[in-house]
């Protein structure tokens, strides 16, 4: 599979970070050039998003991220393969990672969206339906709650198809394809999950995206952060009653971590 590495050209850094790893795993990269929020023109980019979405107004940052990934979306589906691999440059990969990156044999038919990464605190639960081993020491289990982050999936033609189809957006890439609660995308890609994960985006071992600066504005505590909070927490409760039916139709809460 090609492996398509999405970086910003002021972090070069970054850039020499993920080729030591690829040189490691044996892969081999191609860099897509991120949008950077603090030089786009904000005109441009505004004509692909929604004034507000079902999580309020979208910060600039996650605006320039979203249009890096359809960026590499594009060069996936001009390739002609069947699936590709997509990373943001601040991900750590677990040692095992290379043999799942390579080669798509091990991904079943009709599964068109794979979360690699492990996103949020240890021990995330996720609800998964349908588990199962893929290659020795792996499972994977289709998604039906929210686990975010986009720093590390693999997307087959079909999926990124659908994701291309997209003229307008009011969600954050991580939330259009990994969030139940409010993405009209998620039962269309109905992504799965890789058990245990072989990534983990670098926020969560010492170091804040570069996207954070983006959000302080609107992420301040004061009147539009707890309305944004009070939100996703009715979008939680809406989706109660169909994870429960999940959960007795044999369904589990599954917690995420990264292989070693």
């Amino acid at each position: 599979m090609r492996v398509y590495l999405i970086n910003l050209e002021r972090r070069k850094d970054r850039l020499k970070a993920m080729e030591e790893q690829a040189d490691i795993h044996g892969l081999s990269l191609e860099r897509v050039a991120a949008l950077d929020a603090g030089t786009a023109d904000r005109s441009i980019v505004n004509r692909w998003f929604a004034n507000a979405g079902p999580l309020g107004e979208l910060p600039a940052g996650d605006k320039a991220c979203l249009l890096s990934h359809r960026a590499a979306w594009e060069r996936f589906a001009a390739s002609g393969e069947a699936h590709a691999v997509f990373l943001e440059d601040d991900v750590r990969l677990s040692r095992v990672a290379g043999p799942m990156l390579a080669c798509d044999a091990w991904i079943p038919a009709g599964i068109d969206v794979v979360k690699l990464e492990h996103y949020g605190p240890p021990g995330q639960r996720v609800l998964l339906a349908g588990l199962h081993a893929v290659g020795e020491d792996f499972r994977i289990g289709r998604m039906l709650s929210r686990h975010t982050g986009a720093a590390a999936y693999i997307l087959s033609r079909k999926a990124a198809a659908m994701l291309l189809a997209e003229q307008r957006f009011d969600l954050a890439v991580d939330h259009l394809m990994f969030n139940p609660n409010n993405s009209k995308l998620f039962a269309r890609l109905s992504p799965w999950q890789l058990l245990p994960a072989i990534a983990r985006q670098q926020e969560f071992v010492g170091e804040k995206s570069d996207i954070e600066k983006t959000r302080k504005g609107l992420r301040s505590f004061g009147f539009t952060y707890v309305g944004r909070e009070l939100l996703r927490f009715a979008y939680d409760l809406k989706l109660l009653p169909r994870q429960v039916a999940a959960l007795l139709s044999g369904a589990k809460f599954v917690a995420v971590e990264m292989a070693d």
